[in-house]
């Protein structure tokens, strides 16, 4: 009977050390370089076709960026304005234009927090149920066309973004 005690205070204490251990390493998924660079080029094309010169960023689900790219004619600003909105997204879960909106009561201080940018336009990627990341366009004549461009890009990688594991 002691020894079955003992096996036993044993097992509940690998288990309870188990369960701390696990803590210690997260596993998250991430946008990779090339789904990020396919889906700023096909916004950007999307937007050219509409007669828009834009630019479309891509980032991570930290907000950090992966991908960059602006049309010949774009706006330097676009840039910035770009990784601005898709980081609105990400901090807040939604599409930024969605936020904008619903949060009337705090646009005024998110514009101030570095990096956040209250404007539609930012439009958050999910792949297989887990968000990895956000894309933002800039520069058409309105956050509603960088959205439409967006979410158009979006759209032509469903497929991937379904079944990406």
């Amino acid at each position: 009977m002691m020894i079955f005690r003992t096996v036993g205070i044993f097992l509940v204490g690998m288990l309870f050390n188990t369960a701390v251990l696990a803590a210690d390493v997260v596993s998250v998924k991430g946008i990779g370089m090339d789904l990020a660079r396919d889906i700023a080029n096909e916004a950007v094309q999307i937007c050219k076709k509409q007669g828009y010169h834009v630019t479309a960023v891509v980032v991570d689900r930290h907000g950090l960026l992966r991908v960059a790219l602006r049309d010949d004619l774009a706006a330097r600003f676009t840039l910035q304005i770009a990784e601005q909105k898709a980081n609105a997204a990400v901090m807040s879960g939604i599409d930024s234009g969605i936020f904008r909106e619903n949060r009337k009561d705090i646009r005024p201080e998110m514009n101030h927090v570095e990096g956040i940018l209250m404007m539609q336009g930012g439009v958050l990627i999910n792949a297989g149920g887990f968000r990895i990341g956000a894309v933002g366009v800039s520069g058409a004549p309105g956050g509603e066309k960088d959205e439409v461009c967006a979410k158009l890009a979006l759209k032509t990688f469903q497929e991937r973004l379904e079944f990406a594991e």
